[in-house]
């Protein structure tokens, strides 16, 4: 085989499905390499004395078949593919002839040179299979890989659908503010977008990246009209969807908290448009953590409560039960609480919660305008006229606003 070591290896994809696929030996190699054979549909045979914890149950729940021994002659007959991982340097080389012979393709994780399969470095995104061979340098493979995959998912790699792609709408949280926070899915469904209706709160950055002919749509901007301003976005959402655009509905957070995702989401299943929603990262935890700030924390605090301070505590429209959140011993965390923090303290403090509660308030959490504002239950009020907070602000209330690093 050494003589064609020079040529390039033929790439080719396998269709491993319901194939015999021999595997020998059940350490680090096969427990990177098995989940991809199950994945292909190979019908996979191990043959190790002993395997990885991850191995063993793969077989234990039916994933392969395995049989605790050594590799024996004749243990590649009726093989399409065999993966050769040994620790046995004569038991791999004897593996490795009797594939010669058999001509069943053949990858060695212990002498590239004696393979006659190398295994690519693969990913995968939205149905595409990436497969990078760079000959003896896996490193590089795997880096090419990265970024051909990656560039897939965020959009960054142009790939165009050329059949047609289906319309409707889809519902994505862009996370707190930073454009780096919102999810890979979102990213891509974004790039892949006619028209994109946003929110303030959404991580507007991103809106630059994109393409000169995606329509950008300001929601706080839609003509309302005689309708209310959720009715008119949602109007919005079904006319551009009708007319046979992929829209993208990019909202800040996660569209189900405090989102009105669902409200759209109703709105589109009523008019037969069909619907995505994309989780995005919750300004109630991402916010906090930003700030150096864990909602939760081993001895302080076991759970945490989010709750919206746009209605207060003393309005008619308000469903929260204050005096039950003062009675938790947890961190709360307020969003859309900042004209109201005064008056939220003083439910708070009236149903039992400390006066001496600390409490940080970070307004515009993980973008460049970050700031963190320090004060207690009992000072609040008083902390965010005198310092200026503006919204959007996430307040917390506990003991784990005091944890530092340093504890």
């Amino acid at each position: 085989m050494a003589e064609h070591a020079e040529h390039a290896a033929y790439p080719v994809g396998l269709r491993l499905s319901g194939r015999r696929v021999v595997v020998l030996g059940g350490g680090q190699v096969a427990q990177r390499r098995l989940p991809s054979l199950v994945a292909a549909g190979a019908d996979v045979l191990l043959i190790s004395p002993s395997a990885k914890p991850s191995v063993e149950a793969m077989a234990d729940t039916g994933e392969i078949r395995w049989e605790r021994r050594r590799y024996a002659p004749g243990d590649l007959a009726d093989a399409w593919y065999a993966l050769i991982s040994t620790d046995d340097a004569e038991a791999n080389a004897a593996a490795s002839q009797e594939a010669e012979d058999r001509r069943v393709w053949c990858v060695r994780s212990d002498d590239a040179e004696a393979a006659t399969a190398w295994t690519p470095a693969t990913g995968r995104s939205e149905g595409v299979t990436v497969a990078v061979l760079t000959g003896r340098d896996p490193r590089r493979s795997a880096a090419v890989r990265d970024a051909i995959v990656e560039g897939l998912r965020d959009g960054t790699l142009a790939a165009p659908h050329h059949r047609a792609r289906a319309t409707g709408v889809a519902l994505v949280g862009g996370g707190p503010g930073d454009p780096d926070l919102i999810t890979v899915r979102g990213r891509r469904l974004l790039a892949e977008a006619d028209v994109v209706i946003a929110d303030r709160l959404g991580p507007r950055d991103l809106l630059a990246e994109l393409p000169p002919h995606v329509e950008v749509i300001d929601a706080a901007k839609i003509p309302y009209g005689r309708f209310m301003a959720q009715e008119a976005i949602n109007n919005a959402l079904i006319e551009h969807a009708r007319a046979g655009k992929s829209v993208v509905r990019l909202k800040g957070g996660d569209p189900y908290v405090f989102g009105r995702g669902m409200e759209e989401l109703q709105a589109l299943a009523e008019a037969g448009i069909p619907c995505t929603v994309v989780p995005g990262i919750s300004s109630s935890i991402s916010v906090p953590s930003a700030a150096g700030i864990p909602v939760t924390h081993r001895g302080v605090a076991q759970e945490f409560t989010v709750v919206s301070g746009h209605v207060a505590p003393d309005d008619e429209r308000s469903t929260v039960d204050w005096s039950a959140l003062a009675r938790l011993r947890g961190t709360l965390v307020v969003l859309m609480g900042v004209e109201n923090s005064g008056a939220i303290a003083a439910t708070l403090i009236a149903h039992g919660r400390g006066a001496d509660t600390p409490v940080a308030v970070v307004q515009e959490g993980t973008t460049a305008a970050q700031r963190r504002v320090d004060a207690t239950l009992g000072t609040l009020g008083e902390t965010v006229r005198a310092e200026g907070v503006r919204p959007p602000a996430v307040i917390v209330i506990g003991e784990v606003v005091a944890v530092h690093p340093t504890d």
